[in-house]
């Protein structure tokens, strides 16, 4: 089996690959680091790594780098003599990693899944424990940690209906794999239930709830000066701000033709749109233009840069890592890849910041957390552009509703907290002579 595995990933590596490079060219910054992909390491990271207790962490990309923020917040006071390691896949995650972590945490890229490059990383690595942030499973790499002898988890697991399909589908190749998992932390009963069913033991699953929850309240210094930003392009304070966050193909067309309707009864809206996907910003702004509006890039605001009031209808954020920032100014938030596509995005970290939010009916990926909102009445869920029009009408006619639906929101998001704290439990017992390095919870 792990011969048929390493040659049909070495085929689809292959094959794939062009479009792979090209995706890495797009997102740019991709030569940095480029060789760590191999296994291959500077000898500045090998002499940070060499003789340490370390514990790596896997984070795919941006979302689970605030999660991996937050639970190493966690661990660090109960292991104060443990080395932290942190990978990610793209350079938007790296990028993240660098801004967010701090300087003594290690950033890695994730190696490629060839057998030689595995064995390189976790021969250079030599972790105690590794933690899989909601990660993808990558069989070749988990073999060798099991050879090893080296205890892995999956923290704040959830699958999504298609992730399950796929697993259960190739069982034969993951069953074996999930019954050497070490701990699994998961979000509700109902993934526990499914990750039984994959093969996981039960004895190592544990429901501790959802680490984005907690991920959300991290108290960071804002790296942006969103009003002096709004300002620039002629924005002043008493606008009001609807920040359409992570949206998708289709999206921007839609809420430029909301917003074109809208202006008409609120002139003093102003829409910020940041894109999921920074490639797709050229695409957004045509989708804002087809309704006349005009916007500018995020990248095109500049020290020099100074509109007058009223040049502008919107701002297209071409740019990483600063929708929180702009979240923190909104009056109104869009959560995106609700309406056009399938998934959504995470509402977690505009309730966190006690923002009226609205969301389509796409939410497929939140479904415990969508579930917790509208039980709290925190969120406005709509069906379709007609309804998010309505909704928007009424949320920016009533300032007094706006607030009510934002602390409901926040109130929901607080009640959830803990399960950082509840996964660094789990791990704990399983490094080799914790007792010797390890503290009790404060």
């Amino acid at each position: 089996m792990r011969i048929i595995y390493r040659l049909l990933f070495a085929v689809f590596f292959w094959l794939s690959a062009p479009f792979y490079f090209l995706k890495m060219w797009r997102r740019g910054n991709w030569r940095p680091g480029f060789g760590q992909r191999f296994g291959k390491y500077s000898s500045k990271i090998k002499q940070a790594l060499t003789n340490r207790h370390i514990i790596w962490f896997h984070a795919v990309s941006v979302g689970e780098v605030n999660v991996c923020t937050q639970l190493i917040r966690a661990i660090e006071p109960r292991v104060p003599n443990v080395k932290i390691v942190v990978s990610t896949t793209t350079s938007t995650g790296m990028g993240e990693l660098e801004k967010h972590l701090p300087s003594h945490v290690t950033p890695i890229y994730y190696p490629i899944d060839f057998r030689r490059t595995v064995v390189r990383s976790l021969a250079t690595v030599h972790p105690e424990a590794i933690v899989l942030v909601e990660a993808e499973i990558w069989p070749n790499f988990l073999w060798r940690a099991f050879e090893r002898g080296i205890p892995v988890f999956l923290v704040n697991a959830r699958l999504s209906d298609r992730s399950y399909r796929g697993y259960k589908r190739f069982g034969f190749i993951f069953r074996p794999i999930f019954a050497q998992f070490a701990g699994v932390g998961c979000q509700n009963e109902s993934d526990a239930a499914r990750l039984r069913e994959l093969g996981f033991r039960p004895e190592a699953i544990e429901v501790v709830g959802n680490l984005k929850f907690d991920a959300a309240t991290l108290n960071e210094r804002s790296l942006l000066d969103v009003p002096a930003l709004l300002a620039q392009v002629g924005v002043p304070s008493h606008r009001q701000i609807i920040v359409a966050g992570s949206t998708h193909a289709g999206e921007e067309e839609i809420l430029g033709g909301i917003l074109k309707k809208l202006k008409t009864k609120y002139p003093n809206a102003f829409l910020v749109v940041v894109p999921r996907h920074v490639e797709r910003s050229k695409d957004a702004a045509r989708g804002l233009e087809k309704h006349g509006l005009r916007s500018m890039f995020r990248s095109d605001v500049n020290v020099r840069t100074q509109l007058a009031e009223g040049c502008l209808d919107a701002l297209l954020v071409n740019s990483t890592g600063e929708l929180r920032y702009f979240y923190e100014h909104a009056d109104l938030v869009f959560v995106g890849k609700s309406l056009t596509a399938e998934g959504g995005q995470n509402p977690i970290e505009p309730g966190a910041l006690g923002k009226a939010m609205v969301y389509g009916p796409n939410m497929q990926n939140f479904p415990a957390i969508v579930a917790a909102f509208a039980a709290g009445n925190g969120a406005v869920q709509v069906k379709d552009a007609a309804g998010l029009e309505k909704a928007f009408d009424q949320l920016l006619s009533d300032g007094n509703a706006r607030a009510e639906l934002g602390a409901r929101a926040k109130e929901i998001v607080l009640k959830n907290l803990g399960a950082a704290d509840r996964t660094v439990d789990m791990i704990l017992p399983h490094l080799h002579d914790a007792e010797v390095y390890v503290k009790p919870r404060a």
